[in-house]
């Protein structure tokens, strides 16, 4: 089995596996997305979920994040951890969206690059989940995942493995193959655990399993 055949087998499976698999992170608005992925480097999902509730009740939109003092901001993000770094980042970002791009999260991969505190992994995460466009999120359960299924050898560099995957998964599969990494990798090919290899659906094409490729 090829590299390809297994991406491809290891897609259909997870799929099968994971049909409703979505992104973690609570939002009903881009700009939301883009603050809520800012808090949760070095943070649970299910913590930033909590603590942005109080950030979006005090303020509502872009604008009034914009004019939000990064002290305000941090007060209530600082449960998310590395709270000035974050709150700095997220008051910059809001105001050159609500001077640049008229209060909107620009769809263009290089120029959400070019905003505060967004890398490759949370602009492609934008990309898919707001703009359908397609995208691969190398998050750490992505790259624990793609390293124990073989899919990749030993690469553990985000960008290095965005670009190996680009050539195996399908562009279309992208956004949601990473969500379901990420479902997988809670729930079955756990990280601080020994992984539920009895368990998983992918232990007979799994290279950790001893299966060449």
């Amino acid at each position: 089995m090829t590299k390809k055949e297994r991406t491809l087998e290891i897609i259909r499976r997870l799929k099968k596996e994971y049909p409703d698999a979505g992104c973690t992170l609570d939002y009903d608005q881009a700009w939301k997305l883009l603050v809520s992925v800012r808090l949760a480097a070095q943070c649970t999902d299910a913590r930033v979920n909590v603590v942005v509730e109080d950030l979006y009740k005090k303020y509502p939109d872009v604008e009034a994040l914009a004019q939000a003092s990064v002290e305000d901001i941090e007060s209530i993000v600082k449960p998310c951890g590395l709270g000035h770094s974050k709150a700095r980042d997220i008051s910059a970002c809001m105001k050159i969206l609500r001077d640049e791009y008229g209060g909107k999260v620009p769809g263009d991969f290089d120029a959400l690059l070019k905003l505060p505190g967004v890398g490759r992994k949370s602009a492609n995460l934008i990309m898919g989940d707001v703009f359908g466009k397609p995208a691969i999120v190398t998050d750490t359960h992505c790259i624990r995942l793609v390293n124990r299924m073989g899919l990749v050898d030993g690469i553990k560099e985000p960008k290095k493995v965005e670009m190996a995957l680009w050539k195996l998964v399908p562009p279309e599969e992208g956004s949601d193959f990473c969500h379901r990494l990420v479902y997988h990798g809670r729930d079955v090919c756990t990280a601080r655990t020994k992984p539920y290899c009895d368990r998983c659906c992918l232990k007979d094409i799994c290279e950790k399993n001893g299966v060449s490729r």
